[in-house]
């Protein structure tokens, strides 16, 4: 086959080289994708200084901190709320102790009294020269006993809810304390005086019947709505008789009641109720309770 030669190819208006068509597509996408792959440059970001962060960081503390600081005060004044609540409570439970300690000295007074004048009576003379009248009367109180029980429900819900918290003031806070530490010593004393009394009660049914008992514990009664001195005297003047003179009996019965009496419970309560006036009065002042 003959060549063609440069000429020929010139005369049919080609080129040799674009002689492949495609020649022509393939060079411009070479060319674009040359430029894609140029680098990428970065924006420029501006660096902070230790200056900006530090107040960064500050901002934020003092957010969180004061953020902080107003929820306590928030919850403080909320428990101030609640401590006041509890404190009246407190007071109307003490108050009624207050009144169920008068009551519990009047009596136990009266019967102190009463005891005294027995136990000089049965040791001043012969038991056969004593007019029995007397001996009734003043030996009927013996195996007196009166009950006491506080008033406890506030301090009980207090303490079970972990509200004593509330009472912030150390010295208050001692003071509720230390009142309930007494009144649950004077409870025991009063469980461990009523076996006593029990068994006091078994000597005094040896020495006096039970009928002219009942008869002088009504006087008694009586009087503690109206008193009248006559009713006692008269009692006392009818003379009943006794079931027993045995000096022993008698004497086993004056030791358990001067055993009774010696422990003092007039003086125990007596200072628990000097306690509860003063709790009433500290509650009332802490939290501006004044009537």
């Amino acid at each position: 086959m003959e060549e063609k030669t440069e000429e020929e190819h010139l005369e049919k208006g080609t080129s040799p080289e674009l002689e492949n068509p495609e020649d022509e597509i393939i060079a411009p996408n070479l060319n674009r994708e040359t430029e894609n792959m140029e680098v990428h440059h970065h924006p420029n970001v501006e660096k902070k200084n230790f200056k900006e962060y530090f107040l960064e960081f500050l901002m934020i503390f003092l957010a969180v901190t004061m953020g902080f600081i107003a929820e306590n005060i928030r919850e403080n004044i909320k428990e101030h709320k609640s401590a006041k609540v509890y404190a009246e409570s407190m007071i109307n439970d003490l108050k009624e102790d207050t009144t169920n300690l008068k009551l519990y000295l009047s009596y136990m007074t009266y019967a102190s009294g009463n005891v005294d004048t027995f136990l000089q009576l049965i040791t001043s003379d012969d038991i056969k020269n004593i007019p029995s009248g007397k001996l009734y009367w003043y030996g009927l109180f013996g195996a007196a006993e009166n009950n006491f029980t506080p008033n406890d429900a506030t301090f009980q819900q207090m303490k079970s809810s972990g509200s004593l918290r509330y009472f912030t003031n150390t010295t208050l806070a001692q003071r509720v304390a230390k009142y309930d530490r007494l009144c649950r010593q004077m409870l025991a004393n009063l469980v461990g005086d009523h076996s006593l009394s029990l068994e006091v009660r078994k000597y005094r049914a040896q020495i006096f019947e039970l009928k002219y008992n009942m008869q002088a514990n009504n006087i008694y009664q009586s009087n503690k709505v109206l008193f009248n001195q006559q009713k006692i005297d008269s009692f006392i003047l009818s003379n009943p008789s006794l079931l027993s003179y045995d000096k022993i009996i008698f004497n086993q019965y004056a030791e358990m009641v001067r055993s009774r009496f010696h422990k003092n419970f007039i003086k125990e309560a007596s200072s628990l109720l000097s306690n509860a006036n003063t709790l009433i009065g500290e509650l009332k002042k802490e939290y501006h309770l004044e009537s």
